[in-house]
């Protein structure tokens, strides 16, 4: 193993296997590539209507996500017809999670605050059935683009967009929203499996810059709330201080905020940390999970689900 880990910043290894009991199995699997999945778009199709259409791959279905599957030769997944026609979303599997998660129903006010490219956007449609309406919001305009052309490929009806700085636009949309998500930009240590880019561009200080934005994007996210809303705060990353401190600023910052528990049928996810470098977290953050890609095969992420109470005026 000491031939993977050269391959690997030494602060990498040296801040991870702290907390990562079955490291040598973690740095293995962040250097596999990762399967590939798409989920069935059922604004526009159920299974049995797209299946034969993608025969030839032999999909296979994920246990623990409903229309969701993975082929094990992706090569000319998104050459097929049932791509371009919004039949399918090639989405990464963890990347489903927190939707799911979240749970908006048909007839909720969502707000999604960092939407771009839109893989959570148009799922989140999905379950609402294309009924009540989504906010998706997003600060780059390049991104945008990216983030119009999935909506409009997959149908989805339910889908505003706009351009705002995220924490501007939690804050003027305050006790509105029934549920939001806050799916952090970050610095995207759980895609290594996917492009090398993000190992290459790693830094301790890209860490501390990602979560001064993400603390004010959580607390945005929560502000947005109307007492009784739901929120998942998610990051595709694994540094604590872009997701359990983050969790722990908000609650700092909003002590009457509840963290549920997250749950998911047939998924390994462990425990979020009550501790780092010195820094000790509500033990409440412990119901925060993370996704380690050696569990399940999938990316690294993390999902942190979070309440607004009832008795909460604003």
């Amino acid at each position: 193993m000491k031939g993977v880990r050269k391959l690997f910043p030494e602060e990498f290894c040296r801040r991870y296997e702290q907390f990562i009991p079955d490291f040598d199995l973690f740095l293995e699997a962040m250097l596999t590539p990762l399967p590939k999945v798409f989920r069935i778009n059922t604004l526009k199709a159920e299974p049995e209507e797209v299946m034969p259409l993608l025969a030839e791959l032999d999909p296979e279905p994920l246990s623990y996500l409903r229309f969701a599957y993975t082929v094990k030769n992706g090569r000319g997944l998104g050459r097929q017809l049932a791509h371009f026609l919004g039949l399918i979303y090639i989405q990464e599997a963890a990347s489903m999670i927190p939707p799911v998660v979240l749970d908006p129903q048909p007839g909720d006010k969502v707000l999604d605050l960092a939407a771009a490219p839109g893989s959570k956007t148009t799922q989140m449609a999905a379950l609402m059935r294309n009924r009540g309406l989504i906010i998706a919001n997003d600060l780059s305009l390049e991104r945008l683009r990216g983030l119009i052309g999935n909506v409009d490929r997959m149908g989805c009806l339910n889908v505003v967009v706009c351009r705002a700085d995220g924490i501007v636009l939690g804050r003027k949309l305050a006790a509105s929203c029934d549920r939001v998500l806050v799916d952090a930009p970050c610095s995207s240590e759980g895609t290594i499996r996917k492009t090398e880019e993000a190992l290459r561009r790693w830094s301790v200080r890209g860490i501390a810059n990602f979560s001064r934005v993400q603390k004010g994007l959580i607390c945005a996210g929560y502000q947005a709330l109307r007492p009784g809303g739901q929120m998942v705060y998610s990051t595709c990353t694994i540094a604590p201080e872009e997701n359990e401190a983050v969790v722990a600023y908000l609650l700092k910052r909003f002590p009457e905020a509840e963290i549920l528990p997250v749950e998911l049928d047939n998924f390994v996810m462990r425990p979020a940390l009550t501790e780092w470098e010195g820094d000790t977290f509500p033990s409440a953050i412990r119901r925060c999970r993370r996704i380690l890609p050696q569990d399940n095969n999938t990316e690294a992420f993390f999902v942190a689900l979070i309440r607004k109470p009832d008795d909460v005026t604003s």
